[in-house]
Formats: structure tokens, sequence, C-alpha cells
């Protein structure tokens, strides 16, 4: 589905560790999540729309069952805020600007206090 929805060489203006660009990184980022977070879920709170700009407020949960940012898993739930605003260009996310509680998703994995 990422194929059809976003364009191959969109810019991705979040802190994706891979070293990764274009739709590569937003593929890698979700299979980081889902190996990490089996059962993660994203409720989307808000979306605003305007011109050729999206914006939507998410929370994600998920229990920590895989390995993630090289910690093993703890069992442990998180629940965390992200926002993320999608440029559009002829149907597709062309651009994604994102904004993640990195902070809060490891506080509850006990990685800082």
């Amino acid at each position: 589905m990422i194929d059809e929805l976003v364009a191959p060489d969109v810019l991705f203006h979040a802190p994706v560790p891979m070293g990764m660009t274009g739709v590569q990184a937003l593929k890698q980022v979700w299979t980081v999540l889902f190996r990490a977070f089996p059962d993660i879920h994203v409720t989307v709170e808000d979306v605003i729309a305007e011109g050729d700009k999206v914006v939507a407020r998410n929370t994600v949960t998920g229990t920590h069952r895989g390995e993630y940012r090289g910690r093993p898993p703890t069992g442990r739930s998180v629940t965390y805020g992200e926002i993320f605003v999608f440029r559009f260009e002829g149907g597709r996310i062309a651009e994604i600007w994102g904004v993640v509680d990195v902070f809060a998703q490891l506080r509850q994995l006990g990685v800082v206090s």
C-alpha cells in the first residue's frame, strides 16, 4: 500500500536511524516498528487538511515484543503521541515531516528515567 500512496522519492523529514531515503526509509521504519511492536496500533486523533497538506495527530500503542533500538523485548506496553504533516503532489505523498514523542516511548521501555 505504501507504493500506491507514497512517491518513490518522498522527502522524509523525521529522525530515521536507518540512513535510508525515499520510500525505502518509510518502509524500513514500519518494518522496525512491526518487528518490535507486532500489535502496534495507530489511533488518528485529528486530521486537518489545507491546500496540498494534511496534518495528522496520532496516538500510538503497542507491546514491546521484539528488538528495538538495540534493546531486547521487555514485554512492556507503550503509548506515545506523534504528529505528521504530509504534502501531496500528483495524488501521492511527496513530503513528510514527523514529530514523534520518542522520549515517552523510551521512558516507558525503561531506557530513560
